[in-house]
């Protein structure tokens, strides 16, 4: 376990100021003011008449509360801890209360850094959920392999933030790994927070599947889009997409579903092909392809309107050499190392098996908003 680092009354302060900072950066004042107006109407007769106006008002309404609550709960943290160390400071610097200060102060730092790095999400869809793809690039098996190791990863990074997701597709490889993976992340600042994984992902090993045990380099790409809002309407006409079904198969090659329950849509006009194979149905696969359909046709427009894709999901590049954004090495030496933002790690375990992603994704958006001088370690 790491050492906690010594608590000062200054790094007190320099919290304080932060968190008063943090509050203003987030409009404290108008929120609450919001809280209650949105409460009134949410108490009102007929507000769940219309059911997808009444969800959009409580997600803002959830989202608010969020926001007061978690500088209330920083507020108290300082207090705590500032009260923590008076106290080891009358007793001769009690070692115990000296640790309860320092885990305090870690705490509310990390806090903090939570909170800061919402205040910066000011796109359109930064606060909302996201559609994740993971595909292979160059290596052939060992980037398959690749891939499913992203995608176990992404699937702990996303536990960690209590983020939902519904994997939408994830077919078997016919040796190792996956052919691509394809899901859904809801939660607060799922779009956000994840737009910083957008690009190439490179992996050194010695591969496992040759016999003279030789190292390997291999490549897989990310994607990252928005779900969609309600009030966002894409038009697909029927005649535009034509739909397949099939056998459903999971990650690790068994059936799901014993029906041809898979679905494969295709945009005729545009060549985007999406499949679906989690649902039970092929009505619900249907509902799920359609829904990732339409939020890569808004991109696709976007894309036509703007100079740049990177609002969305950043650069898109080949899947191979010189296009990484983030190096993962297991041999001869183990590093994860963002290459945009200078994060690194010796501990590749945290980061592949325990999904430890938070300082690369906040290092890489202090980066983006220029605020890299207080990335994470």
């Amino acid at each position: 376990m790491a050492e906690l680092t010594p608590v000062t009354p200054e790094a007190l302060d320099a919290l304080a100021l932060r968190l008063t900072e943090v509050e203003s950066y987030l409009h404290l004042d108008e929120k609450r003011e919001r809280v209650a107006e949105l409460e009134h109407r949410v108490a009102a007769p007929g507000f769940w008449d219309d059911a997808d106006a009444a969800r959009s008002v409580m997600a803002e309404l959830s989202r608010d509360r969020d926001d007061i609550a978690a500088v209330e709960r920083a507020r108290e943290g300082l207090g705590d801890a500032r009260t923590a160390l008076e106290l080891a400071a009358e007793m001769d610097g009690d070692e115990g209360l000296l640790a309860e200060a320092s885990a305090t102060v870690e705490a509310l730092t990390r806090s903090i850094d939570e909170m800061e790095l919402s205040s910066w999400f000011t796109g359109e869809f930064d606060h909302g959920d996201a559609i994740v793809t993971i595909k292979p690039g160059q290596g052939g098996l060992e980037a398959q392999d690749w891939t499913f190791m992203l995608f176990k990863m992404y699937m702990r990074y996303c536990a960690r933030r209590g983020w939902k997701v519904t994997v939408n597709d994830c077919p078997a490889a016919e040796v190792i790994g996956i052919d691509r993976a394809t899901f859904t992340v809801e939660g607060k600042d799922a779009f956000g927070m994840l737009r910083a994984e957008a690009g190439v992902h490179r992996l050194v090993r010695i591969s496992p599947t040759d016999a003279k045990k030789r190292r390997q380099t291999t490549f897989a790409g990310v994607e990252v889009i928005p779900v969609l809002p309600d009030d966002i309407d894409i038009e697909v006409a029927p005649d535009d997409i034509r739909v397949d079904v099939y056998h459903a198969s999971g990650p690790g090659g068994q059936g799901v579903n014993t029906t041809d329950s898979a679905v494969r849509v295709t945009h005729l006009p545009t060549g985007i092909v999406v499949t679906c194979q989690n649902e039970r149905s092929q009505i619900q696969n249907k509902a799920a392809c359609m829904q990732i359909l339409k939020a890569r046709l808004y991109e696709l427009e976007l894309q036509k309107r703007a100079e740049t894709l990177d609002e969305i999901r950043g650069p898109k590049t080949d899947i191979g050499f010189g296009n990484q954004i983030r190096s993962y090495v297991l041999y001869p030496y183990q590093m994860v190392k963002d290459l945009r933002t200078g994060v690194e790690t010796g501990n590749v375990d945290a980061v592949l098996e325990e999904g430890d992603l938070d300082p690369f994704v906040i290092g890489y958006h202090r980066w983006a908003t220029g605020n890299a001088d207080g990335a994470a370690e």
